[in-house]
This record gives structure tokens, C-alpha cells and sequence, in this order.
């Protein structure tokens, strides 16, 4: 049972840089920000979850058995993520690439402490036997002064604070040698799209994670950022994906395949945005991946509620202009969550149709294990509605290792030049790499 309690905020971005300085105190957090980016699906602008009652953390072995137990028996709020490598738990896989992270593979907490923000309405959701620290914990915050440290504009910026020289884990030449594997996998019939990605990796290395979320923020304004602490591990998102989300009956994926950049000039800008929408080859990976997640939502659907809401449709972000569709279905009262996410794992865009023959083959060709990244980030509700997003544009931190990494990866088909999809690797990655070095 939780006691909640309403106020209405003067100032919400101020109170929200307030927050997240209150919350680096506990062991564990997970911070959810849309931004306020323009969304059809939406139930909050923000979510802080703080302080763990109960916790599941596990391998992959029976992952989403452990979870569905989990999830069942708190019957509450519980927030967390699920690593790419539950694929082995969906599929007769296995992760043998190296990592440097060291994040469990699946990680969920009850939180004895949750502040929902929907407009300038903050709504305050404690565990009961926790109420009556709401009042205190709320003079902690609004006794904060310095909510913008952290900032670009900080005379105190990032560049003082960390150490961090980032190296590649393949070179270019190598990169290309393992995009022409890939084509001749395709060119064989192996596999139509798979999603290829490196790495790019620090070590010995120190970062101020709460500076370094606040400026890729800021670089990215994304609709699906995320901040996690999980003890000495991190998490620091600017995806612009959502996975899944359900809401009622109603099953929610919106896959991104599709990427130009952004440019100042606003014409030329727009031509570019313009130019992706009719790009057939764009057009065409997007496709792949809608056909793709039909066929997983399809799994669990009720017959015939299966529909694309929109498809290939381009939206503008600061960073570049992505191409997202929109494919819906309808679930049975009677449907577990749980299922539902493992008809849907990992998510098509980050593999590639089919998908087990591109999971195998990014197993054998990519020269990191992904962990975190391309996996999911979100939440239950009570009442097993949930919201997941994407963890791509992503920093990964490990602070007793003192090891950070960020992935970008991009789909390849019979089309594609190797050339070109290294270009648009280096475009992805550049928002993380100024958010640690500038």
C-alpha cells in the first residue's frame, strides 16, 4: 500500500534538478524523463523511483520466470531494466564477447519512494510504513541551492571532473570486414536485416555521472532519457525509442530504423528530413522491422488486433531526424506483462528478421557483449501495465572498475554501403562523446 500526497510546482525543471541531486544519496534510483517531447502515449512527463524495499536481481537463467514471480508477489510499482542477453533466456543463445560492465543481466526494485511529475503537478507515491517522511524529504529538496550544477553553463563544468580517453574496441578497417561477413550472410539468404554495433570504451576511468546525464540531456532532449544507479553501476540515456508499453488492453511498439543529421541551416535541414522520408532504403530496414514486431505482437494479440498506426513516419530530434513506426495490438484481461515483453525480446530493432538468425550472427561477429545496451529500461504498474524504453544512445558506467562505454550500431542490408553505415555510427556516437569530453 503507498500514501500519496499532490502539490502543484512553481518552477518544475528547477524542482527536477533539485531532485535528482537528492537522489544520488541512495544506493538505488531510476530516473525517467520525456522532456516534454510531444508524445500520442503518455502518462507522465517524468518518474523518480528511489530506495529499494525489495529487489530482484538475477542472471539469465529463467529470467523472465523470476521476474513474472517477482512482479506477481510485490503487486506494486517496480522499476528496472532487462539486459539484451536475456536473450539466451528467450532462445538457445549465448553470450561469450567480452565485458567490461558487469551489469546483472536483469535487475528490478520496489521503491519505497516514487515522485510522478505530469505538467507542473508533482504527485508524491510512498510505501505507507514510509509516509511520514514525505514532508521532511521534501524541505531536504527545496533546501538544495545548487539545482543546475552539473550544467553546460556551470563555470564548474564536466571537463574538470572527469578522466576519460575513450578508445575504440574495433578499428575501421576491422568494422568493415565484419559488415562485408554480414553481407555475405545476407547475400546467401541467411538473413534479411541484422543490427550491427561496436563499442567504444574508457578505462581507468572517472566521471561525475549526474554532470555527465545533465549534458547529454541537454545535447539530445530526448523523449526516452533515463538515469539508473544501481550501487556502483550507471546507466546515462538519451534514447529516443520506446520498446513496449502497455496500457489497459492496448500493446504499444514504436521502432526507430532510419537516421540523418541534423543541420543548422533550416531549409536544408528540413530537405534532409524530407530526403529519409521517401529514402527507399530506409524505408525499406524500417519496414523489415514493422513486419517484424507484428508477427511478435501477434503472439500474444487477440486475432485480428494486430494494426500500423503509422508507419515510417520522421520525427526531428536535436540531434539527427530518426524514422519511427507505430504498430499497435489487443491483449486478453487474462495476458500476463511478463509474456507479452518475452513474445516482444529483445526488441527487432536492435537484431534484425529473423530475428534468431540475426542474434546468432551478431554473436559471432560483433566483439562486445551487449549487456545493458540494446536492452530496456521502464516499469510495472500495480495493475501490470508497463512502459519500456530502448537503451541505445546510452552511457554505461562502472565505478569500481572505472570503466565506461557506449555502443551505436545501425541496420544493415543487401543495400547498404559499409562506408555510409560507419559514417552514421560516428553520427550517433556524438552526442555521448561530447557529453564526456566537452
Amino acid at each position: 500500500m503507498r500514501s500519496s500526497k499532490k502539490i502543484t510546482l512553481e518552477n518544475s525543471a528547477e524542482f527536477k534538478h533539485k531532485l535528482l541531486i537528492w537522489a544520488q544519496q541512495y544506493h538505488e534510483f531510476v530516473w525517467l524523463d520525456s522532456n516534454d517531447y510531444p508524445q500520442s502515449y503518455s502518462n507522465y512527463d517524468a518518474v523518480l523511483a528511489v530506495e529499494a524495499h525489495s529487489v530482484l536481481q538475477s542472471n539469465y537463467l529463467d529470467a523472465f520466470t523470476k521476474l513474472k514471480n517477482y512482479k506477481n508477489k510485490i503487486n506494486d510499482f517496480i522499476f528496472g531494466y532487462l539486459s539484451y542477453d536475456l536473450k539466451n533466456d528467450t532462445e538457445v543463445l549465448n553470450s561469450k564477447n567480452d565485458d567490461g560492465l558487469h551489469f546483472p543481466d536483469v535487475y528490478f526494485f520496489q521503491p519505497k519512494k516514487i515522485f510522478f511529475f505530469k505538467e507542473n503537478v508533482l504527485e508524491i507515491q510512498y510505501l505507507v510504513e514510509n509516509r511520514n517522511n514525505i514532508n521532511d524529504d521534501l524541505e531536504s529538496i527545496e533546501q538544495i541551492t545548487s539545482s543546475r550544477k552539473g550544467s553546460r553553463n556551470d563555470s564548474n563544468s564536466t571537463l574538470e571532473q572527469h578522466n576519460v580517453k575513450i578508445k575504440k574496441r574495433i578499428t575501421k578497417k576491422e568494422y568493415l570486414n565484419q559488415l562485408d561477413k554480414v553481407l555475405e550472410h545476407i547475400h546467401r539468404g541467411d538473413i534479411y536485416e541484422v543490427n550491427f554495433c561496436q563499442e567504444f570504451y574508457a578505462e581507468n576511468a572517472s566521471i561525475n555521472p549526474l554532470n555527465v546525464y545533465h549534458h547529454l540531456n541537454e545535447i539530445s532532449n530526448p523523449p526516452f532519457a533515463s538515469f539508473i544507479k544501481i550501487n556502483d553501476k550507471y546507466v546515462i540515456s538519451a534514447s529516443p525509442e520506446r520498446f513496449v508499453k502497455k496500457e489497459g488492453n492496448k500493446i504499444i511498439s514504436q521502432p526507430i530504423k532510419g537516421t540523418a543529421k541534423r543541420l543548422v541551416d533550416k531549409i536544408a535541414d528540413k530537405q534532409l528530413a524530407t530526403a529519409l522520408a521517401s529514402d527507399q532504403k530506409e524505408r525499406s530496414e524500417n519496414i523489415m522491422i514493422v513486419d517484424l514486431v507484428r508477427n511478435d505482437l501477434s503472439k500474444t494479440a487477440i486475432k485480428g488486433s494486430v494494426k500500423v498506426e503509422e508507419l515510417c513516419k520522421v520525427y526531428s530530434f536535436d540531434q539527427v531526424h530518426q524514422m519511427i513506426s507505430t504498430i499497435s495490438s489487443t491483449v486478453k484481461d487474462t495476458t500476463d506483462s511478463i509474456d507479452i515483453i518475452k513474445s516482444l525480446f529483445p526488441m527487432g530493432s536492435m537484431t534484425g528478421a529473423p530475428k534468431l538468425s540475426a542474434m546468432q550472427i551478431i554473436e559471432e561477429l560483433e566483439a562486445t557483449k551487449r549487456g545493458i545496451y540494446s536492452g530496456a529500461i521502464g516499469y510495472f504498474t500495480p495493475t501490470g501495465d508497463f512502459d519500456f524504453n530502448v537503451v541505445i544512445r546510452s552511457i554505461l558506467y562502472n565505478k569500481t572498475k572505472n570503466y565506461v562505454s557506449y555502443s551505436v550500431g545501425g541496420a544493415i542490408t543487401s543495400k547498404s554501403d559499409p562506408e555510409k553505415e560507419y559514417e552514421e555510427c560516428l553520427l550517433k556516437a556524438i552526442a555521448m562523446k561530447k557529453a564526456l569530453i566537452n
